[in-house]
């Protein structure tokens, strides 16, 4: 064997290899260094990729996902993981021969319509590709920008929106702003680049070029990529912040130089009217005052109050008071702008440039609109207008003990589009709508299959999970329109499996007026699964519980997983070999196995989705030869 071709590993790999090979130590060092020095230029990278200890902690990071039993473009699933595997796809890493499949090409429907593509990639890509977004992930996630919300760990669309909620108040104009086709037109030369600013390892930046240009099948026809990230593809999130991390950067940059001014000036109409209240309220004092003249007085502070609600406390019309606020989630961006109209045209324009030259992106035309605040602008779902004095009112106390109601002109008022409970309606079955616009409730019978408890249970899900994504808006509360035909939506669903009327479902499924399912739980006893009837109450605050959508690293602080010691531990769960090659073998749902072989009994008790098995024995298992 030539020395080119062997596997050589120098004195200094072998000594990290002994000190550094723990992965958590190895990632913690890295946070703390691109924290601590963000001039830093990483490399000896790649040698993590040599690493046993790391493909586990990948692999248990991603096995739980149900997805991961998707099959990728190499026809494999997550099933059949072992350290036999690994050691191919390390010695692949070391000569650099290592080359990601092409992603499988799915379509997703999207929430406006047409469908988006999802690339699945194959299993051990999977594999390696959340090494390196861990990888990269510790080192550009503390240095992310704070307005920045999307695909982050402790952000979610709620924070996105409770920063524009606290940083736009008194906005006159939103920019809302919408990049054209951005993850299919991230240019692949220019992310490069970036990330050679913090990476100097070139071995691990061919990786990302690899996983960049690996193209993707579609009815299984190659297809080749020459820009954009692959939507579903694991480090695609992760670079895509970093790509536009450069955006956000601007942004700030912008900001400073736009906003003027410490403070409004103030409004004299509405301070000469506070004026005017504040002496008739000291004239009331006087207890020589007559019955009439106290009426008098009081109907002069009254009218004033009215007045004043109808104005800000400051000039909305100052010149040499502006402030601009950003907000990002993924290539969606809201901004506000407290300013002139003309200020709002041209922080679009100096945008539409900037992205161009710098990010090679287009903004897009048709989405990227300029709104006067007192309207409507959608960010994420949400309609977001500034109120004006009459809609939102606060009492204040004042020097004399007194109380009064004054202006809350200026605050950002979160609201529940109708249209989006129009979407959910639809998208989920619940409703038909007739040509004069009528909502009707109708069965669902992708369901009449379906087990009772699992009806209810998906009712209840869509239903919180609506429900709790737009529990923050004001209006909320007009969901309870939408809930009485979801629910007879799930009386007709019944009514059609059962083959009856939805009347009597409805008493069959009912105790003391509580809709649902009866089961019996484990000890026996029979239960009923109600169907969701806690109301639609607005919540107060903002919840900060990361939406569905954000990857969430869960092992930045915790131990080895059990699975990653069962592994290593190198013995067959079923017959207790210890001599043979380890496989794992994965069930995509506990529920789903019907509990008349030992291993799916085995299974169950243990409530575990793998088992570690040998080779033999997880071949036996799938020809149905293992009990």
């Amino acid at each position: 064997m030539a020395k080119g071709d062997r596997l050589f590993v120098s004195k200094h790999e072998r000594l990290w290899c002994e000190t550094m090979r723990e992965p958590r130590t190895v990632l913690d060092t890295l946070r703390k260094t691109a924290i601590n020095n963000q001039s830093y230029k990483f490399d000896k990278l790649y040698r993590n990729l040599y690493n046993t200890e790391f493909y586990l902690m990948a692999y248990g990071n991603i096995y739980p996902k149900q997805g991961n039993m998707t099959k990728g473009s190499d026809g494999q699933t997550i099933d059949s993981f072992g350290l036999e595997k690994i050691e191919k796809v390390i010695e692949l890493m070391r000569k650099e021969e290592y080359q990601p499949a092409p992603a499988r090409r799915e379509y997703i429907p999207k929430k406006q319509g047409g469908k988006r593509p999802l690339g699945i990639p194959s299993t051990y890509d999977k594999i390696v590709q959340e090494i390196v977004r861990l990888i990269l992930e510790h080192i550009y996630e503390d240095t992310f920008s704070v307005h920045s919300h999307g695909f982050r760990p402790n952000r979610s669309c709620h924070t996105a929106i409770e920063e524009v909620y606290q940083r736009a108040r008194g906005t006159k104009w939103w920019v809302e702003g919408d990049i054209k086709g951005f993850f299919d037109n991230i240019d692949h030369h220019v992310l490069i680049d970036i990330l050679r600013r913090r990476i100097k390892d070139e071995k691990f930046l061919r990786l990302i070029w690899k996983f960049l240009r690996a193209g993707f099948l579609e009815d299984w026809k190659y297809n080749t990529t020459y820009s954009g990230t692959p939507q579903g593809g694991i480090i695609s999130p992760l670079l895509a912040n970093i790509y536009l991390n450069e955006f956000d950067k601007y942004m700030e940059k912008y900001i400073r130089k736009f906003n003027k001014g410490k403070k409004h000036k103030d409004n004299k109409e509405y301070k000469s009217l506070s004026y005017q209240i504040s002496r008739r309220r000291k004239k009331l004092l006087n207890s020589d005052l007559t019955g009439d003249e106290m009426v008098k007085i009081q109907s002069e502070i009254k009218s004033f109050e009215e007045q004043r609600r109808t104005m800000d406390a400051s000039d909305p019309m100052d010149e040499n008071f502006k402030r601009l606020s950003y907000t990002r989630y993924a290539d969606d961006f809201l901004i506000g702008v407290i300013g002139s109209k003309a200020e709002a045209e041209k922080v679009k324009s100096d945008i539409r440039t900037f992205l161009a030259k710098s990010l090679k992106l287009e903004l897009s035309e048709e989405k990227t609109l300029i709104t006067h605040a007192s309207k409507p602008a959608r960010f994420l779902g949400f309609d977001l207008v500034v109120r004006n004095g009459k809609e939102h009112n606060i009492r204040r106390v004042n020097r004399e003990g007194g109380s009064h109601v004054t202006s809350g002109s200026g605050m950002v008022k979160v609201s529940l589009p109708h249209d989006a409970i129009r979407s959910f309606m639809l998208k989920n079955g619940y409703i038909i709508i007739d040509k004069d616009g009528n909502w009707t409730p109708k069965e669902r019978g992708k369901f009449k299959n379906n087990d009772d408890l699992e009806i209810v249970s998906i009712y209840n899900s869509e239903i919180r999970g609506f429900y709790n994504y737009y529990a923050i808006t004001t209006n909320v509360s007009n969901l309870n329109h939408a809930y009485a035909l979801i629910r007879q939506s799930f009386l007709k669903t019944l009514a059609m499996k059962y083959k009856t009327k939805s009347s009597k479902i409805s008493k069959k499924f009912s105790l003391n007026g509580e809709l649902g399912v009866f089961f019996k739980n484990a000890e026996g006893y029979t239960k009923l699964r109600k169907f969701y009837n806690d109301g639609f109450p607005m919540k107060k605050g903002f919840s900060h519980e990361p939406s569905v959508d954000i990857h969430v690293n869960t092992l930045l602080y915790s131990a080895r997983t059990s699975l990653e010691d069962r592994i290593k531990a190198n013995k067959c769960e079923w017959c207790g070999t210890t001599d043979g090659k380890i496989e794992v073998h994965h069930v995509r749902k506990l529920k789903d196995l019907k509990k008349k072989t030992k291993w799916e009994q085995f299974m169950i008790a243990r409530n575990r989705k793998t088992m570690v098995m040998c080779v033999e024995c997880h071949i036996a298992l799938h020809q149905g030869k293992l009990d």
